[in-house]
């Protein structure tokens, strides 16, 4: 396992090891700040290499679920940078993921009872727990051209207020069937304007929101996030295997900190997406074509032995095991993840899992 623990330069920071904490959404983020709890939460797991954040909404109307955290206001600044204080005291380097769901989302969530944005006018499929029950998500509002140059600057602000709140970069969620992969995908993306049909319209979104965050923080603070052929929330993609590479060439000149891979389709497109991007590519590999989104250690070993990654994601294990790195050192055991406290509630399933010293100290 020694590749996971040979360091690597990422923007201007220098990872002293190769294992990055995945982005989870934790939904803990009561009335959208996080809080004392959130930073012990990463603050425990500040011996990854790099942590990058929960989706976090860049605008109101980018929300998409209940507690989770926003980047949008003076409050959440101030509170988030508690988190990335803990983080850095403890010498751990942190990004915020900057998540827009487009259309996942519902009026339920928004003060003025407005419809979610998407790039067509066709609904997810899926539903939002509320809470106290499931509700359908419904068609959303089809953007106009300048929703998008408000949405890009939404996306411009949250980056900059992520710097001011102490983060170390920013990664851009286009993955998981959320507003840039809404773009991206022809089975959501119905336009017939400059930002739909052939694939080179179809990056203009994903492309358009990364050169602005870029141009206003710097190049260095900014990774993009995409899950090629992933289906998650209605998406569908009939040319991911084009779609992909040809936005990793199109991004390629910017100069980012990062490329970071959700390996939900076949290994094949991954290899495109590698073989296009010259920069860094952070993986999230699974072990088979069912295993998604379950990764395990061997596979990210796996992976950087063959030249696919230069870093490995991992979710699950990060979330269970706040002392990875250690325990990979030392070949287990590993804590399994508690499926029924990964969204909402307290400590428990967040904080208290135990690292390795703490259980044998209970043996």
């Amino acid at each position: 396992m020694n590749e996971l623990f040979e360091p690597l330069t990422v923007g201007k920071l220098d990872l002293p090891n190769r294992l990055v904490m995945a982005p989870m959404t934790r939904s803990r983020a009561y009335g959208g700040l996080v809080t004392e709890l959130t930073a012990e939460y990463y603050a425990q797991r500040a011996d990854a290499g790099l942590i990058i954040t929960e989706g976090t909404q860049p605008s109101v109307i980018g929300q998409g679920y209940v507690h989770t955290p926003g980047i949008h206001s003076p409050e959440q600044v101030e509170a988030w940078r508690v988190v990335t204080g803990a983080v850095h005291a403890k010498g751990g380097r942190i990004f915020l993921q900057i998540m827009h769901t487009g259309r996942v989302g519902h009026p339920f969530l928004y003060p003025d009872g407005a419809l979610p944005l998407g790039p067509s006018p066709i609904a997810s499929g899926e539903k939002l727990f509320t809470g106290e029950g499931l509700v359908d998500h419904p068609v959303p509002r089809e953007m106009t051209l300048e929703d998008i140059a408000r949405t890009i600057e939404d996306h411009v602000t949250a980056a900059r207020n992520a710097i001011e709140a102490g983060f170390d970069g920013v990664e851009l969620h286009g993955a998981n069937g959320y507003l840039i992969q809404q773009f991206l995908a022809d089975g959501s993306n119905r336009r017939t304007d400059a930002y739909g049909g052939p694939a080179e319209n179809r990056i203009r979104f994903a492309v358009e929101v990364t050169a602005a965050v870029a141009h206003a923080i710097g190049p260095d603070r900014v990774g993009i996030r995409i899950s090629p052929a992933n289906t998650n929330n209605g998406v569908t993609e009939s040319d991911p295997e084009e779609v992909y590479p040809a936005l990793v060439r199109a991004l390629a000149p910017y100069g980012l900190a990062y490329a970071h891979v959700m390996e939900t389709g076949p290994r094949e497109i991954t290899e495109l997406v590698r073989a296009a991007w010259p920069g860094v590519l952070l993986l999230n590999p699974v072990t088979a074509p069912d295993a998604a989104p379950h990764t395990s250690v061997e596979a990210g070993t796996a992976a950087l032995r063959e030249g696919l990654a230069d870093a490995v994601s991992h979710a699950r294990l990060w979330l269970a095991n706040p002392d990875l790195p250690g325990r990979i050192r030392a070949g287990g055991p590993f804590n399994d993840a508690d499926p029924a406290t990964f969204y909402g509630g307290d400590r428990r399933g967040y904080t208290d899992y135990p690292t390795l010293e703490e259980s044998r100290d209970d043996r």
